[in-house]
């Protein structure tokens, strides 16, 4: 039941992106390992962080056999030459690693960067297996939280898969970098871990000596999301104390809490709507009118992609989070 529900949710916010798609949002239900680190052989080079000076020489030894989040050893004989990917966030990491041109399939929701519009779709949130077959892939990236039944489907015609769902902001950094040795890209992906990190720490960096201020997150109409997610985790990063997170996952509001915790600042998304369906749906609700945001006009919106997948991007995101919970350090 929970897993249906949470699909629902990831449901209607891609159908209110029309093609924005979303990443991995939340657990299905499916309890992750303690950490999204996986282990490898045959590459002892990739299985130690890298110094950047250093990034320039690393090569994947073949094959390569490596643990994803799911426990099953995926095991690569030699580089890929052709990849699919079954989620937004894996297909906007593949290219920021420097493996776009050998994406050969994505899900319908994958529209960024500009050149997946000219790439065979593999369905949307219910997989073409057919489609993906005839790709003759060397690997398909898939989220375990989203493609739980075509990653069995894929496994069972002896297609590669391998499995991710990062929670967290550091799980989606060390993530990119796991999908660098992967696909021998691991330059192009440590510059993307170097920054995304390094975007971290300034922000940090900045948040260290002011108070934390209460947030309330709506992310689809009349629901919001607790502790286990990656968008608690940004607000946590960007100095901010997210008023749900004594609850779990997504979960729709109870209106009279929100009021009692009374947050300083409501983020919400842009859908590309002449009038947010959310902005209005918060104003029209009893009682709201004392709530600390809407009285001081803290209410932001923020670009949605970059915060509903977990992948290169969530550096903009984070940024958006930090620049609306205190703007006076990001303005």
């Amino acid at each position: 039941m929970k897993q249906k529900f949470l699909q629902f949710i990831l449901v209607a916010i891609c159908a209110m992106l029309v093609l924005a798609g979303c990443g991995n949002q939340a657990n299905s239900g499916n309890e992750p390992t303690p950490t999204n680190v996986v282990e490898e052989t045959n590459t002892p080079e990739a299985s130690e962080p890298a110094d950047s000076n250093e990034a320039s020489d690393l090569e994947t030894e073949y094959p390569l056999t490596v643990t994803d989040i799911t426990g099953t050893e995926v095991v690569l004989e030699e580089q890929p030459d052709a990849v699919v990917s079954l989620v937004p966030s894996e297909t906007e990491i593949l290219f920021a690693v420097g493996a776009g041109e050998l994406v050969v399939g994505v899900d319908e929701y994958s529209n960024y960067p500009a050149e997946t519009a000219d790439i065979a779709k593999v369905g949307d949130m219910n997989t073409n297996i057919e489609a993906v077959t005839a790709l003759n892939p060397d690997v398909v990236f898939a989220s375990n939280s989203m493609n739980g039944a075509a990653i069995e489907k894929l496994r069972e015609l002896g297609l590669v898969v391998y499995v991710s769902d990062p929670l967290t902001y550091d799980e989606t950094v060390a993530h990119i970098e796991q999908v660098g040795v992967l696909l021998n890209k691991q330059e192009d992906a440590n510059a993307v871990a170097d920054h995304m990190k390094q975007v971290k720490a300034d922000i940090e960096e900045k948040v260290a000596a002011v108070d934390k201020r209460s947030v309330y997150l709506e992310f689809s109409p009349g629901w919001t999301v607790g502790s286990g997610v990656f968008l608690d985790d940004l607000v946590n990063i960007a100095g901010g104390s997210n008023v749900a997170a004594g609850q779990a996952g997504w979960f729709e509001i109870d209106s009279e809490a929100v009021i009692a915790q009374n947050p300083e600042v409501i983020i919400y998304p842009d859908f590309g709507e002449e009038e947010s369906s959310i902005l209005a749906g918060i104003m029209s609700r009893p009682g709201w009118d004392v709530v600390n945001a809407v009285q001081n006009n803290r209410m932001v919106m923020v670009d949605n992609d970059p915060l509903v997948r977990v992948g290169p991007r969530l550096v903009n995101g984070l940024e958006d989070i930090a620049a609306a919970i205190h703007p006076e350090l990001f303005n």
